[in-house]
């Protein structure tokens, strides 16, 4: 008997106006995995990313993480339960160094999550510099981010997710804009941190990042899912060459 999903969606709907951005969508993401999610521009990724996290709230539909259902809860209430997020546009607090950046989350999520200081002092000092080396940033704990390269800025925005200790992290673009070189290094660190626990959700558009590191894909179009399994099978859809490659 397989173990029940991690995360599980079923008829999620979102409407703005009388513009329908997602359609019944159900979507079963598994302990461990490394799903990876993509479609075409205003195919409704990062609508589906907000109203599971819960920046935005879905009309239609049920959301399950961890056996417990999302109904009614904001973002912040679900980071604390092991649902985080990176953004495509890094959001650090940029008048504090790097340090700074990974103990505002230690603090108000992880300590917040157990209702007492879970992390003293000394330890968040040390889990922040932890957290830094393991993005590659440890030399650069006490700069602030405008001392950072465009990789390593999303480098800290991944850290700074990974350091509200979630059982699910959702990494949307977080290789827009980089050379080739630099998407390998962000393909390592996901991986890295996957292989620590974290099932992950890529959002990407660079495909060669999507096969590398996806075990499985899905596909959106119009607000609609219209392919889901294994990567190289998906990439043979009719349906997923014709919304990528046109008629």
């Amino acid at each position: 008997m397989s173990e029940p999903a991690l995360l599980e969606v079923s008829g999620l709907g979102k409407r703005f106006g009388g513009f329908v951005a997602l359609d019944g969508i159900d979507l079963s993401i598994a302990l461990g995995e490394r799903l990876g999610l993509i479609g075409p521009n205003g195919s409704g990724k990062s609508t589906l990313v907000n109203c599971l996290c819960g920046t935005l709230r879905n009309e239609t539909g049920s959301v399950v993480f961890d056996g417990r259902r999302l109904d009614g809860l904001i973002a912040h209430e679900r980071t604390r339960l092991g649902l985080a997020r990176s953004f495509q546009l890094p959001k650090p607090f940029h008048t504090m160094d790097l340090i700074d950046n990974i103990r505002v989350p230690l603090l108000y999520t992880v300590n917040a999550r157990h209702g007492r200081p879970h992390l003293l002092g000394p330890q968040i000092e040390a889990r922040c510099r932890e957290l830094l080396a393991e993005v590659g940033l440890a030399e650069k704990a006490t700069r602030l981010p405008r001392d950072l390269t465009q990789v390593e800025m999303r480098k800290l925005e991944l850290a700074r997710a990974v350091a509200t200790e979630p059982r699910l992290l959702f990494a949307d673009e977080a290789m827009a804009g980089l050379s080739p070189s630099e998407v390998e290094e962000i393909i390592v660190v996901l991986l890295r941190l996957n292989e620590q626990g974290i099932t992950i959700v890529l959002i990407e558009h660079i495909m060669r990042a999507v096969m590398s590191f996806s075990t499985r894909l899905v596909v959106l179009v119009a607000g609609h899912k219209i392919a889901d399994g294994v990567p190289a099978e998906v990439m043979r859809n009719p349906e997923v060459e014709k919304a990528y490659l046109g008629e």
